[in-house]
């Protein structure tokens, strides 16, 4: 009787649920002369990448850099695959002082892919990536891996996403430029990590 009593009271008592404790993922905050952009970045996902950004970030190395670059559809006719971005990066004197380029975490290793909102790093071939980074406008597949934007197929590293300020994005993208240089460039007042 005994026995039988454990057996219900064993059935009755509901199983305890796994605890899943995640990582919080750290936030930056991108302080323009237009207005901030906060950034979640994926630590887990793109580990390297995001240790190199926070490296510049934590030695102050954004503090009076530029956005200087804006892609829109206009300012690209010879590419036969456009794109939506902007770009900035640390000031030239820091430029100088660059850390060394760190290896390409593609898309298709990290399972980031270039969404509208998505912070990855600019690069020339692949594992060259310093201090300079990207903001996709829109949707932007031709930039994950076997994308056809770079010629080597090998995609650029996203490692994050904005959480909010993307009309700051998007009225940086719409500022004068000459070419796809932005005329003049929107300051970084600097790069923060987020309390």
């Amino acid at each position: 009787m005994k026995w039988i009593l454990l057996c219900a009271l064993a059935l009755a008592i509901p199983a305890a649920k796994a605890i899943t404790v995640t990582k919080a993922k750290p936030k930056v905050i991108i302080e323009t002369s237009m207005g901030d952009i906060t950034v979640e970045l994926e630590s887990e996902k793109a580990p390297n990448t995001t240790k190199n950004f926070l490296r510049y970030i934590t030695a102050g190395r954004y503090k009076d850099g530029k956005i200087h670059r804006t892609v829109t559809m206009a300012n690209q006719p010879d590419k036969k695959i456009k794109i939506e971005v902007i770009q900035g990066g640390t000031s030239a004197e820091q430029e100088k002082h660059a850390y060394p380029a760190i290896k390409l975490e593609r898309t298709n290793a990290t399972g980031l892919n270039h969404l509208d909102g998505t912070i990855s790093m600019a690069r020339d071939g692949a594992d060259t990536a310093t201090s300079d980074f990207f903001i996709c406008i829109g949707n932007q597949s031709e930039l994950d891996f076997g994308g056809k934007r770079n010629p080597d197929g090998q995609g650029f590293a996203a490692f994050g996403h904005v959480i909010k300020g993307m009309d700051i994005v998007r009225k940086i993208q719409a500022q004068p430029s000459k070419d796809q240089s932005l005329t003049p460039p929107i300051v970084i007042k600097n790069i923060r990590k987020q309390k």
